[in-house]
């Protein structure tokens, strides 16, 4: 946090009274050579310009402590997110009293359009919110009568349908994320009942890829929330799938609570892997895959955050990618 030195704060308020400083002195010289013009005595002129620079030095320091509380005062205020009107300090002089109501409207004016903007982003939250629900109803309607039938182009559709569903549900996370009605309900889970959830999810996309799936036992709970992270497991299934042609993916427990999903997929450029967990970016491998969103990464490391996990994510392009994720949390007590 910035401070202001007293010494600083005395050179500036002495910068700033420069020219009325230089105005008494000029008006001392200008009585001591009327003075000595008309030959007389220039004590007088003494006195009077001592006596001025006492009674000068004391409203100085007068004036000087009522600027020096002004402007700690303005400096608190600098630190602060939001502040109120009438902790400004009180204004002194017209000029004061102009920054003071400029002040007043700035802020009426960004309340206002603070107002407007949360009210229009709620708005447009609600709406997708809602569009995401009911696109739900008629996806369980076509899921229905594809499987009425089976055939090869039925089961094509379903796989198109099944993406349909995820990129649903990540708009919904999303949405849900950043509301400030988003509940979060932390139990003790046991893990692997979790990694199954979602492992049987993707059941289909395994035999169909035909990638084999190495799942080793878990016998360990973790303090978390079940929603949130087997939406973070089946985001992380869903890369690993969707950039590994052939071999297998493996799910275990790298230590305690520690868990590790590595696949023998493509890869990712070293150059890509810092930015890999920002907002919209997709990577050299997004850029192949015209598809992708660059926004799973990026959902998976603000859940995380929530639930006081961590995630991390070590690769090498044409060998593999192993995301590791840290269930430690804080020491909270679950329900």
């Amino acid at each position: 946090m910035e401070k202001l030195s007293f010494w600083d704060a005395v050179w500036d308020y002495f910068r700033g009274h420069a020219k009325l400083l230089f105005l008494l002195f000029s008006f001392i010289l200008i009585f001591g050579l009327v003075f000595s013009l008309y030959r007389l005595e220039t004590e007088a002129v003494f006195y009077a310009a001592i006596l001025c620079l006492c009674l000068g030095a004391v409203f100085a320091l007068v004036d000087f402590l009522r600027y020096y509380k002004q402007r700690l005062q303005l400096l608190e205020l600098r630190h602060r997110v939001i502040f109120l009107l009438g902790q400004l300090p009180e204004p002194h002089n017209a000029v004061d009293q102009d920054y003071h109501d400029l002040i007043a409207v700035m802020m009426k004016e960004s309340a206002r359009q603070s107002y407007r903007a949360d009210s229009a982003i709620t708005d447009m939250v609600d709406y997708y919110t809602l569009w995401a629900h009911q696109i739900k109803t008629p996806i369980a309607a076509m899921r229905l009568l594809l499987k009425e039938e089976e055939s090869e182009q039925n089961s094509q559709l379903l796989a198109e349908l099944f993406k349909i569903e995820q990129y649903v549900q990540m708009v919904l996370s999303y949405l849900r994320l950043n509301s400030t009605s988003t509940d979060f309900v932390f139990r003790r889970h046991p893990l692997e009942k979790l990694v199954k959830q979602a492992v049987r999810k993707y059941a289909p996309l395994f035999i169909h890829k035909k990638i084999r799936l190495n799942l080793q036992p878990m016998d360990c709970q973790v303090l978390t929330d079940e929603k949130w992270l087997v939406f973070v497991i089946e985001q992380l299934l869903s890369n690993a799938l969707k950039y590994t042609m052939t071999g297998s993916i493996s799910i275990y427990l790298q230590a305690e609570n520690i868990l590790v999903i590595e696949d023998t997929g493509i890869g990712i450029a070293p150059e890509d892997l810092p930015r890999i967990f920002e907002q919209g970016f997709t990577g050299y491998n997004g850029r192949t895959d015209k598809k992708a969103t660059g926004l799973g990464l990026y959902l998976c490391k603000q859940i995380c955050k929530k639930l006081s996990h961590t995630i991390s994510i070590e690769s090498t392009p044409g060998q593999g990618t192993k995301v590791i994720l840290d269930l430690n949390t804080l020491d909270l007590r679950g329900e």
